[in-house]
Parts: structure tokens; sequence; C-alpha cells
């Protein structure tokens, strides 16, 4: 008999993709939500469109960990072609839940875990008529079998069904029917609740449960972006379908109904990325989303924003490489590749949110920071922060904000300048100042190109009014590395010797290691970096500490790698803790390879 657990578990739902399911097992996930417990849900789906396997993983903190977890307390295994591994998967102890309307083969069979067969397709086909709704509600049935199991306020999940069929009330009854089918049936034929259950309690308060995709296109409506050109790829298509609906509904016309945006689809990522440097130099505010393919496709204009001082925002939503990869898994493997994309020496600023609402907060500052700095700022998230439902606080807007245009000359300035000089560093911070083309008649006009000139955009093949210029851009990166945000200084007790070191989605389990290890007696200290170029801040926490590890998904320590050589920081300092399976890094992962380098 299991130990009675109460608001700890994790459920995974297995599935086939494309069958419905999608729906039901966010239905779960939300119902928790609303029961006032923090949750995590994660989608784990095939780049194919239907027919393979697809899973669904689901969990329950009351301590508030929200980083993903190793080890199935609960499987609903309702796909054939996976059941072998979902078996396995499952923890000693655990249970399985699958249907019974077809008995098990015995392969299938531990005698370590329990078993609880609900005749889900059976119960669909006594009392649905139409066959088209036997897989669907065969997803409820097993949502209302779980509800019984794990003692979950129904009420909570009936009002959800209602909510979510708001606008299709005819498919109201049937969901709640097939809903009780399951509660109904676990009721009568086994021990409910089981000694994992969920308890109703109010620690959500006013949190959401978002994904950070939503949360950037809404922002770049926000920020004031009138222009987003990108072409569709896996995971950042849905920045854009979000700014597009958002846009919809607030940017249109009143009284004419016209339309007040542009969103082109681009034949390719570099023409994406070229009709957005053209909107930004034009004077509108512009943005595009991709992915690491799309960013390599991108660099050459990157290069030019870089050198020809254009504002540009790309959101990066990072997913397993290289070359096509993994396309529906996470990774944190673009960091180079974005900031130093383009050939040549080139830098480009770099953001990393790791929760939803810093995507819309970080995207806002995006489009302030790319004009007042000229020059493209590149929004790091990943797969998972982007396309799955994470807990956080409410997005906050300031209807008096101000949008920062940078160092924009008008008509009347231009007046009053005798000669004007794109490229003069008038203030010694290695930023110019720009035009916006059409300010006036027969001032502020100048040439803008991708190769050699001096500071008034003429063209020159001087050496060193070329090295000139380089150095300027030099000069505008030690500007930015001051007004980029500052680290996050989660623990820093001068007592502690060793330290963590994080960023992203890495965080949420980055936290819960914390715990790990003092539990065993271990205290670090923690930090999380938030931008590139590096703050001072993270750079002189570094250097207090004999070892900080340094936690990253993906291969080749990318962000170490950064840190040695922009922070110019001894490289047996910092201790490579790496993840690259294409699974979202968890707290156990990250606490085994630190105590195992501490050992060694």
């Amino acid at each position: 008999m299991n130990a009675p657990k109460v608001n700890d578990l994790v459920v995974r739902f297995a599935n086939v993709n494309g069958t419905g399911s999608a729906s039901s097992n966010n239905m779960f996930a939300k119902a928790i939500f609303r029961m006032g417990i923090p949750v995590t849900p994660k989608n784990i789906f095939p780049s194919n469109i239907q027919g393979l396997p697809t899973w669904y993983e689901v969990r329950v903190s009351e301590h508030g960990y929200l980083g993903r977890r190793e080890g199935i307390d609960i499987m609903v295994a309702v796909n054939a072609q996976s059941m072998e591994q979902d078996v396995a998967n499952v923890r000693e102890g655990g249970y399985l839940i699958y249907d019974s309307t077809k008995a098990l083969r015995e392969q299938f069979i531990r005698e370590d875990i329990h078993y609880i067969g609900i005749p889900m397709m059976k119960l669909c086909v006594e009392h649905f008529n139409d066959p088209r709704q036997h897989l669907l509600m065969k997803n409820v049935v097993y949502v209302g079998a779980l509800a019984a199991l794990l003692d979950m306020d129904l009420a909570v999940i009936e009002n959800l069904i209602r909510d979510q069929f708001a606008k299709k009330e005819k498919l109201i009854p049937g969901n709640l029917q097939a809903l009780h089918l399951g509660v109904d049936y676990a009721r009568e034929h086994f021990n409910c609740p089981l000694p994992l259950r969920l308890e109703s309690r109010d620690l959500n308060k006013d949190k959401i449960l978002v994904d950070g995709n939503n949360a950037c296109g809404l922002a770049a409506m926000y920020a004031g972006a009138t222009v987003g050109s990108w072409y569709p790829i896996t995971p950042s298509t849905s920045v854009m379908n979000a700014f597009e609906k958002w846009c919809n509904k607030y940017r249109i016309e009143e009284g004419t109904g016209k339309k007040k945006f542009a969103i082109i689809q681009a034949e390719d990522e570099l023409a994406a990325i070229g009709m957005v440097l053209g909107a930004n130099w034009n004077g509108s505010r512009a943005f595009t989303a991709t992915s690491g393919p799309g960013v390599s496709l991108m660099s050459e204009f990157l290069g030019l924003s870089y050198f020809a001082e254009i504002p540009a925002v790309l959101v990066d939503v990072q997913r397993s490489g290289p070359s096509t990869g993994m396309p529906t898994r996470t990774q944190q493997s673009d960091l180079l590749s974005s900031a130093y994309a383009s050939h040549g020496d080139t830098k480009h600023i770099l953001l990393f949110p790791s929760t939803p609402t810093e995507c819309f907060d970080m995207t806002v500052m995006s489009f302030d920071m790319a004009e007042r700095f000229q020059t493209t700022v590149i929004l790091m998230t990943d797969l998972d922060l982007g396309m799955n439902d994470h807990l956080c606080d409410p997005f906050h807007w300031d209807d008096h904000k101000a949008y920062d245009r940078g160092k924009v000359l008008n008509a009347d300035e231009l007046e009053q300048i005798k000669t004007f000089g794109r490229y003069l560093d008038v203030d010694n911070d290695g930023i110019p100042y720009r035009t916006i083309p059409g300010t006036h008649p027969t001032k502020g006009s100048f040439f803008t190109r991708g190769s050699s000139r001096d500071e008034y955009a003429r063209y020159t093949e001087d050496g060193d009014v070329y090295a000139r210029n380089m150095t300027r851009l030099l000069k505008k990166w030690e500007t930015i590395k001051q007004e980029v945000p500052a680290p996050e200084i989660v623990r820093n007790d001068p007592a502690n010797k060793s330290a963590i070191l994080f960023f992203g989605t890495s965080s949420y389990s980055a936290i819960e290691t914390l715990d790990l290890l003092q539990s065993d007696g271990i205290n670090m200290n923690a930090v999380r970096v938030k931008s590139f170029p590096f703050h001072q801040d993270l750079i002189d926490f570094i250097e207090k500490h004999e070892n900080v590890f340094v936690i990253e998904q993906n291969r080749d320590a990318q962000m170490r790698s950064m840190l040695i050589m922009e922070g110019d920081i001894h490289p047996k300092k910092l201790k490579k803790v790496l993840q690259f399976n294409g699974m979202p890094i968890t707290a156990k992962f990250i606490y085994g390879k630190i105590k195992e380098q501490m050992v060694n």
C-alpha cells in the first residue's frame, strides 16, 4: 500500500496524435489550476501531424515546484503503439489506467505497479450513437475516472466543460455524460480515492496559466508593432498567430474597419527578416519569430542590422538542432548562433525570459531597446516556454507608457543642424542619431548600406575609417552592457563558496535543485542570467565563487563558452551541467550532475 500523498504527483497521458485528446488533457490540467493547486503541464508531441504517439504530462506540486519531474505516478495509457514504453515508465508502486474494453496483453503486466482498467470505448459505444463521438468521448471518460480516483472537485470540471463549449452548447450534455460515465465506473469498481489524491487549496491567488508564445504575440501588439513578417516554423508559429489574433481585436480602425497592421507570410526566413528591417528603417515597429533553422537563414540580414544600425526584434523559440533535429523537442542551443549571427565581428543583444510574464515584459522591452540601440534584439525562449502553459504572474501594462524611439531627429532638430552625420558619435556613447525617411524635404537623408562608409554614410574602403566605425560599434556595445537587465541574484550568502547559474526554462528545476542540495546539507548560491551582453553584476557574482555550476539545455555548454569569452572567466571555475535530450530539464538530473562533480 502506498503512503497517502496529497497534491504531489505526476500524471502522464499517452495518446495517439490527432485523436482530440489534447483538449481533454488540457481540461484536466486547468481543473487542477482552478482548484488552487500549482500545476505545470507539458505537451510532448511528434513532428508528424497525425498517427504517432503523443504524451501530455501534468505535474502537481503543492510546494510550487514547476519544473518537469521524473517518475510517473499515474499513466493513462490509451495508445497501443507506445504501451510497452508507457508501462515501463510508471514508477514502482504507481498506477496504470488503461482501456479494458480489450484485455491487456500479458507482456504488459508488472508486479510492482497497480492496474486500473476502465472500459472506455465500451462505455462510449453503449451510450453514444454517433461513431465519431466514440473516440472523442473516450478522452472525457478517462478524465472522469481520474477525477473520481483523485477525489477532484467535479463541479470545477463540469464548469470547464460548459466554458469550453459555450459557443457550441449542444456539445455540453454529451461531454458531461461522458465525464460521469468515467466517474461512476471508477467509483463502482475501485477504492476511490487512491492514496494519491488532490485537495483544493488557495495557492494560485491571482496567477494565470498561459504559454509564452501567446505572451510574446500580445506584448508585440502592446509594444506598438504594426508589422509582423515571418515564415511558419515549429515551435514559433503561434507567436505570429497570437499577434494576428490580438491585432484583429484591437488594431481595427473604428468606423472604417480598416486594419492598422500588416502581417506578411514570406517565402522564407531570409525574406521575412528583410521585410522587418525595411519596415523598421521606414519608421514602423516590426518583428519576426522563428526557431534555430530560421536564425541560420536570417544571419545575413542580422549582420546588416548590426552594421547599418537598423532596429529589429526577433523572437527565437528554440528547438532541438542541428539541422532539422527534433523539431518538436525543446533545447537552449541557439545561443552562439544568435549572439554572433552573421559573418565578421558581430554581436547581438539577447534577452532570456523564464516565464510567460517575462515573455510579455521582455518583448515590450525588446522593441524599446532595438530602437534605442539601433540594432537587433533577440528574445531567446524555447519550445517548453513557448508552447506549454505555465503558472505565472498576470501581465501588467501601463497606459501612460511612452515608447522609447531612441535618437531620432525630427524636422525641427534637423533644421538646427548644419550637417547631419548618420554615424557620428555626437554623445560619446557609440550611438548615433538617425532619421526616418520623409522627415525633412532636404535634410537628414542618407544612403543605408552594408558596405563600409564614413561617419556621413559615404562609401569608403579606407581601412582606418572602417576600423574607426567598428570601434564605435564596440563602444555602443559597452553602453548596452550598462542598460541590459541585471541578473537575478537568487541567493547570495557570503559563506557559500559554490553557486549555480541558469537561465530560461532551466530556472524552474534549478530552484528546486537548491532545496534538494540543502536537504543534503549542501548550501549553494544561485544566479539567473537575463541578458547578453552580460551585466557586470553577473561577472562580479561569478568571480566571488570558487565553483559555479552552469546549467544549460544544450550539448556544447554554449552559455559557459560565452561567459569565458565575454567575461574573461577562468574555464576551471565554470562547471558544466548539460542536458540535451529534448525534454525539459529536471531537478533530479541537475542534482545528480552536481553531486557527481563534487565527488570527483
